[in-house]
C-alpha cells in the first residue's frame, strides 16, 4: 500500500461540507436525500428562536431555489476513514519497533567491538605472560 497516496483516499472518502449558492453564495441545505445522492437548495430560508423566515423577496420553491439545486454523490465511507486510521497506527508501531531494532543493532555492534577488544587484551596478556614465564623459567633453575 505504500504507492497508493493515502491522503488522496481519505479527502475522496470524507464527508464533503454542503455547498455554497453559485447565485448567491449562501450555504445551501439537504433537500432530498436518496442512497448516495443528496440534493442540495438554497431556500433563502433562515432559522432562529422564532422559526424559518425567509429573506426579502424570497418564498420556498422559488425561482432563486429551483435554479440553485444541485444533486451530489455522496462518495464518503467511514469504513475506508477506519481502515485509513488503523493503516497509520500501524505504521507508528512499525516505525517504533525499527527504532528499536535500530538502536539494539547498534548497541550490538558496540558490545561486539567491546569484546573484540578485551579479547585483544587477553591475548596479548597471554602472550606477556608467556613471555614472562620463559624469562624466569631459566632464572629458577
Amino acid at each position: 500500500m505504500s504507492n497508493i497516496d493515502k491522503q488522496a483516499l481519505r479527502e475522496r472518502y470524507s464527508p464533503k461540507p454542503a455547498p455554497e449558492c453559485h447565485i448567491c453564495g449562501k450555504e445551501m441545505t439537504i433537500q432530498r436525500m436518496s442512497a448516495s445522492r443528496i440534493t442540495y437548495g438554497c431556500t433563502g430560508a433562515t432559522y432562529d428562536d422564532k422559526g424559518c423566515h425567509y429573506a426579502e423577496g424570497r418564498s420556498i420553491a422559488d425561482d432563486h431555489y429551483e435554479q440553485s439545486c444541485v444533486t451530489v454523490v455522496d462518495v464518503s465511507d467511514p469504513d475506508v476513514l477506519a481502515l485509513l486510521d488503523e493503516n497509520i497506527q500501524l505504521q507508528r508501531g512499525k516505525d517504533a519497533i525499527e527504532a528499536v531494532a535500530l538502536a539494539l543493532r547498534d548497541d550490538m555492534r558496540q558490545s561486539r567491538e567491546k569484546l573484540e577488544a578485551a579479547e585483544r587484551r587477553i591475548a596479548e596478556t597471554d602472550q606477556r605472560h608467556a613471555e614472562l614465564t620463559a624469562r624466569i623459567e631459566p632464572m629458577d633453575r
